[in-house]
């Protein structure tokens, strides 16, 4: 037992390691001229929901409060880069959409970030490392989901 604990530890601190100092090299690069990182993580958020998302529901995908996601989806609002519809199916709630801008920012921003994202993980990963890697992400996140440990991020919905 305490062998499992040792080594889930470590694995655990290397993991994150890894995950923030990428993170951090991400954040630096020199592609987040349009766009911060958190307002690009709304805007793949957007992205993929055809139907524009609630800001609830951006919260859930972006891991931010809901005080800072009005705040941030106001400023991305004001540059033009997204905007409020009424809620078909709630007449309290909006649905925040990509506008043609924003969709073309979104475009721009994540294929430079795919890219490096891309140069980052092969180059320390081969192909049959990276189906490894991503499966054994994937399985955490789902055991957190089973387990009720949280209700962020879900597998279908991971940042590329």
């Amino acid at each position: 037992m305490a062998g499992d604990i040792r080594l889930a530890n470590e694995a655990w601190e290397a993991l994150f390691r890894a995950q923030a100092t990428m993170e951090r090299e991400f954040t630096e690069a020199d592609i987040w001229v349009e766009v911060l990182p958190k307002e690009y993580g709304v805007l793949y958020a957007l992205s993929t929901a055809s139907d524009g998302l609630r800001i609830s529901e951006l919260c859930d995908d972006v891991l931010l409060t809901q005080p800072g996601m009005s705040r941030l989806v106001a400023r991305l609002e004001q540059r033009g880069l997204v905007e409020r519809s009424d809620d078909p199916t709630d007449a309290r709630a909006c649905r925040i959409r990509l506008t043609a801008t924003g969709i073309e920012a979104q475009r721009r921003v994540g294929a430079a970030h795919a890219r490096r994202v891309a140069r980052a993980m092969t180059r320390a990963l081969d192909p049959e490392q990276l189906v490894v890697l991503r499966d054994l992400s994937l399985a955490l996140l789902d055991g957190a989901h089973r387990d009720g440990a949280t209700t962020e991020t879900t597998p279908e919905r991971i940042h590329i």
